[in-house]
């Protein structure tokens, strides 16, 4: 099993970087092979509407000149997916929003290629704005009939300054939890990965 966290803040060695890390320590010890994905601070553009992916139906991006592609292999690979974002004016980076909505609509238009995989949000956060982070990258996967696992309390640590958040004990211990229900998920689904039933859609 492999599970991919993707970093939406810039700030290498910063707080989400610290709770992801700390979500993704017991899928090792599960014996999961696990990996860290730097997006924020990276070149990526948003989503440009040209809807190529769709015609072509590669699991790519018609734009090419950016770190998309790359990631996006990765998260088709995954069965795991764990998007971690800053808190910035109550939403998630600029880069992981760019990844985001180009990520679901190719995976869309790939036959809902994140069907069946497990995701889960983590939020750093100062003080307020978590929550609309948490729902944003949530939807995205709602939209792609990703499986949302719970945990303790929402996926948020609080900190400003880079390491604060190794201060919040409840926040990390958060993180521990939901990594441990993302590696009993994933035991409980593994024999039925690749056979998530295809569902009718319903036009009105």
């Amino acid at each position: 099993m492999y599970a991919v966290a993707v970093n939406g803040s810039p700030r290498k060695g910063g707080n989400t970087e610290i709770l992801l890390n700390h979500a993704l320590e017991p899928l090792k010890l599960a014996g999961w092979e696990t990996e860290l994905v730097q997006v924020g601070g990276q070149n990526i553009r948003g989503c440009q509407a040209c809807y190529k992916c769709f015609e072509r139906k590669d699991g790519q991006c018609s734009m090419k000149k950016d770190v998309f592609n790359e990631i996006m292999e990765k998260l088709l690979r995954a069965d795991a997916l764990i998007f971690g974002s800053p808190t910035y004016f109550a939403d998630v980076s600029a880069e992981l929003k760019a990844l985001m909505d180009r990520a679901g609509l190719v995976a869309l238009a790939n036959g809902r290629a994140f069907k069946g995989k497990i995701g889960a949000a983590v939020v750093a956060v100062r003080r307020g704005g978590a929550t609309h982070v948490y729902d944003t990258i949530n939807h995205m996967f709602l939209m792609n009939q990703v499986i949302i696992p719970g945990s303790v309390y929402w996926n948020m640590g609080y900190g400003r300054d880079k390491g604060e958040v190794e201060g919040d004990a409840e926040g990390l211990g958060n993180m521990k939890n939901l990594g441990q229900t993302i590696a009993w998920l994933g035991a409980a689904i593994k024999p039925h990965l690749g056979s998530f039933p295809a569902l009718e859609t319903v036009s009105e």
